[in-house]
């Protein structure tokens, strides 16, 4: 079934490839699938986009001005560290809701996109900093928790609905604030409940790692390392 024939060759094409990759499941999607469904030629979408891979990269665009609309459109609280946790779970709630995408968009390397979800949270980070809440730079600690929370939302959108250990999400959400968090804010706050000290010393090391060298861990190798954290926290 094709799109709606009212819209441009050029939003169908967008709209095409964005629908199928949505539901592809990790499955190639073909040129030829893709100009079916928007109604258009092949020399259509290479006039629009130069190739699939160009439409393709136009679609993980688009998305990723939704994404960092959607984390502008956020009320602060005025308690910093509060609102980091709330960017955390919207995070991971928007890579749950669009898997495919959300693995192509942060599953690859796209410095440019990336730096402004990063900015995002470097902004409430500043503010924590000013309330004297942390213990390395805010783009330090946002570089950290964006990695960590990258990492925990590939590695649950690659499990089983029913598997998947939101527990996991948690515990590192608060180890990995607790190891960019200032003595004085750690002894207000008291330790995060559930966070094995294993697995809070190992996050602490990965933001130490983060905020020293940012090209330390890909996000596929921070994957793996929190997957290790799971095994770990098991028998912990």
């Amino acid at each position: 079934m094709n799109l709606d024939g009212q819209l441009p060759p050029k939003a169908r094409l967008l709209k095409a490839a964005a629908e199928l990759l949505a539901n592809s499941a990790g499955g190639a999607v073909s040129t030829r699938q893709i100009t079916e469904l928007a109604g258009v030629s092949a020399p259509t979408l290479y006039h629009h986009f130069g190739d699939k891979e160009g439409l393709f990269n136009a679609v993980v665009d688009a998305k990723f001005e939704d994404y960092v609309a959607g984390e502008r459109n956020f009320t602060p609280t005025g308690k910093p560290l509060g609102d980091v946790r709330q960017i955390w779970d919207n995070h991971l709630k928007f890579g749950l809701e669009n898997p495919q995408l959300y693995s192509v968009m942060f599953g690859n390397s796209r410095p440019a996109r990336v730096s402004e979800a990063e900015g995002f949270m470097e902004e409430m980070l500043e503010k924590a900093a000013a309330a004297g809440q942390l213990c390395v730079p805010p783009r330090g600690a946002a570089r950290s928790i964006l990695a960590a929370n990258v990492g925990v939302t590939l590695m649950l959108i690659a499990e089983r609905v029913e598997d998947r250990n939101f527990d996991l999400s948690d515990m590192t959400r608060e180890a990995v604030i607790s190891a960019v968090s200032s003595e004085m804010e750690l002894s207000a706050a008291g330790t995060p409940v559930g966070a094995s000290s294993v697995v809070v010393a190992a996050i602490a090391l990965n933001a130490a790692l983060e905020s020293a060298r940012p090209e330390q861990l890909s996000t596929t190798e921070l994957k793996m390392f929190l997957e290790w954290l799971d095994r770990i926290a098991k028998y912990s």
